[in-house]
């Protein structure tokens, strides 16, 4: 059981975050949307976006259509991860903790699996990609060579100091974080504007605007590979900085400062990814973004990019390694968050030095592989947001134990319906999937694949509506008698209900 006692509360806040996964008291939620706004904003200023950007063009999207796909899929994804934020107000503590009451406290391992399986993926990818950064500044301004393999010791130098800053940010916890990522929305957005307006005047304009408008099917693909790529990734740690948030914040607040936060910067720099792909520049569509800006632009450019690049994923990488700190614990790890951290981190180390030095060839599978992940992770948000129609309480405590006497033991500490609806959610979705890495490389392909919504990259929306659908016919019920009883629990003790 958590200790609510004067001494720990003192320690909670302190400098270093003492708190895992344990519930915020209500008295200590002092959060306000606009900290959130800042936390989101930062996290999207990520040069992975410009390549995303060159993937709507390849669809054979205009760049109006590809800015308009990029409106919709980054403002409605993370709109959703906006959504799930408001159940942290509710319940005070992290998005996969909560998901204990829905799946059971054995049944919520599967989810929190995947999630962190997400997490550790995407956190490699920073890894890489920041350290590739910081290496082409050093190219720029010592001369060394630029290859991975070329300068061993220098790329494990790059990699140690991005992980070290990740490290240092994500374990002292939620309150530096928010500082952290409030001046690095200024100071590096106004940095990457600057740098994108630069970027965009190189574009030959008459190319760009004698593009021709793609079809409806390209643009369906490309709202649903914004969306994957970028909010559906978030989905399960809205509320893991939204705990803090106070009991009276108005759940739209919550969406719209998700939504806004991070779908301003990502237009942005998804935009620049677009423009500069169909004004003729190959810059966006490069394997490595970072080492053809190096060699593409003179360095009065190059540096402030590459510094902007470097900030952006170090602050993405941030907030991902602190919630997946706090995944791990979930999971079932008994260590304190700090070194659930630091573990993480350690995991994300040792394979971004493995594929920067030990492999060939790493963007295309690995990338391929923690997309097809959106499946699973939208099939949770599915269950979960459904849940959430009818969850106003949480029991906290109750979130906690893991025992036969926990009230969200369920059977057996699964919740065969949400579990039902999940795993049901999961097999029908990649029944639509291509898992394919180049033309040349497919892992899979399902037989549902060729069908109208495989061929539009529709799975994960598939996955989402399938397990909203089965949960509220299966598990719905029982969650409002289980609110019902809750509330009358809570009018006898004298509480608001």
């Amino acid at each position: 059981m958590p200790d609510y006692s004067p001494q720990t509360q003192s320690r909670v806040l302190s400098r270093v975050e003492q708190r895992g996964i344990e519930p915020v008291p209500v008295n200590q939620r002092n959060g306000k949307p606009s900290e959130l706004f800042w936390v989101w904003f930062a996290a999207n200023i990520s040069i992975l976006g410009i390549p995303l950007g060159a993937t709507l063009i390849a669809l054979g999207l205009n760049v109006w259509q590809a800015i308009a796909a990029t409106i919709i899929g980054s403002f409605g994804s993370f709109a959703i991860v906006g959504i799930v934020s408001i159940a942290g107000r509710r319940g005070g503590a992290p998005s996969l903790t909560l998901s204990r009451a829905v799946f059971g406290v054995r049944g919520n391992i599967g989810p929190t699996l995947v999630a962190l399986v997400s997490r550790l993926g995407w956190e490699t990818v920073n890894t890489i990609t920041g350290a590739s950064a910081l290496l082409s500044l050093c190219v720029i301004c010592f001369g060394v060579p630029g290859g991975y393999k070329e300068t061993p010791l220098l790329t494990l130098s790059c990699v140690l100091i991005f992980v070290a800053l990740t490290a240092v940010i994500s374990a002292a916890g939620h309150a530096f974080i928010l500082t952290v990522q409030k001046w690095s929305t200024w100071i590096f957005g106004v940095l990457t504007l600057l740098v994108a307006g630069y970027l965009v005047t190189t574009v030959d304009w008459n190319t760009l605007l004698a593009g021709k408008t793609g079809s409806i099917s390209a643009c369906i693909i490309a709202v649903g590979t914004i969306a994957s790529g970028t909010g559906i990734g978030w989905v399960n740690s809205g509320a893991d900085m939204a705990r803090y948030q106070k009991t009276n914040v108005k759940g739209g607040s919550l969406v719209l400062t998700a939504a806004t936060g991070a779908g301003i910067p990502l237009v942005v720099i998804i935009g620049v990814g677009s423009i500069l792909t169909a004004g003729g520049s190959d810059l966006a569509s490069t394997a490595d973004p970072v080492a053809a800006v190096r060699d593409a632009l003179p360095a009065w450019v190059s540096v402030p990019y590459l510094i902007a690049a470097f900030a952006g994923l170090l602050m993405s990488n941030n907030l991902s390694v602190y919630s997946a700190g706090l995944t791990t614990i979930t999971l079932g790890v008994r260590i304190p968050r700090v070194y659930a951290v630091v573990l993480d981190v350690v995991i994300t180390t040792t394979g971004a030095m493995y594929f920067m030095l030990g492999s060939d060839g790493f963007y295309g599978p690995f990338v391929t592989f923690i997309s097809l992940l959106a499946v699973p992770l939208t099939a949770w948000a599915g269950v979960f947001l459904t849940d959430m129609i009818a969850r106003r309480h949480y029991k906290t405590d109750e979130l906690l134990d893991l025992g036969r006497g926990s009230h969200y033991w369920y059977r057996h500490g699964v919740n065969v319906p949400a579990m039902a609806s999940w795993l049901i959610a999961l097999v029908v979705g990649y029944l639509f999937v291509t898992a394919r890495v180049s033309d040349q490389v497919v892992w899979f392909s399902g037989p549902l694949a060729d069908t109208v919504i495989g061929e539009n990259g529709l799975a994960w929306l598939v996955s989402l509506l399938l397990a909203g659908v089965l949960y509220a016919t299966l598990g719905l019920p029982a969650v409002r008698h289980e609110q019902a009883e809750l509330a009358a629990e809570n009018a006898r003790d004298g509480k608001e209900a």
